[in-house]
């Protein structure tokens, strides 16, 4: 008789958001990627219980360090993020959540937080008002 439970797959194992490293505060870097073009949206940090909370109900959960509270994205500005995907770095110490993204990801109002680059020295910036490209 097999200890496998038939609900799992062989060679998988369970998941548990302790086995993650986090930093001396108790968090991880989460970079958010739009599941269609592949675009990087955003990076923000969750610690284990947000990354529980975004696994149990599919809506991306962040930690803000500046409120010290569970941040739902989307929960107040409706730009919401539904997981799709949630994947592990070879470290276990960063975390790439492919979402399914739904107005912007930046406070800004921008598409993606990552609208500005430096470009020969100068920074420009990508996307929004003021856009140089």
């Amino acid at each position: 008789m097999s200890n496998d439970s038939p609900d799992k797959v062989p060679g998988h194992a369970s998941f548990d958001p302790a086995s993650l490293t986090y930093n001396d505060a108790g968090l991880i870097p989460a970079i958010a990627q739009d599941e269609t073009t592949g675009e990087v949206l955003m990076m923000a940090w969750m610690n284990a219980q947000a990354v529980a909370r975004t696994l149990a109900s599919g809506r991306v959960t962040y930690w803000s360090r500046s409120r010290a509270a569970f941040w739902v994205k989307g929960e107040t500005s409706g730009n919401t993020q539904e997981l799709v995907d949630f994947r592990l770095d070879c470290d276990r110490d960063c975390l790439l959540v492919v979402v399914r993204q739904t107005g912007p990801a930046c406070h800004t109002g921008t598409r993606s937080c990552f609208y500005r680059a430096v470009r020969g020295g100068d920074e420009v910036t990508l996307e929004g008002p003021g856009a140089q490209v």
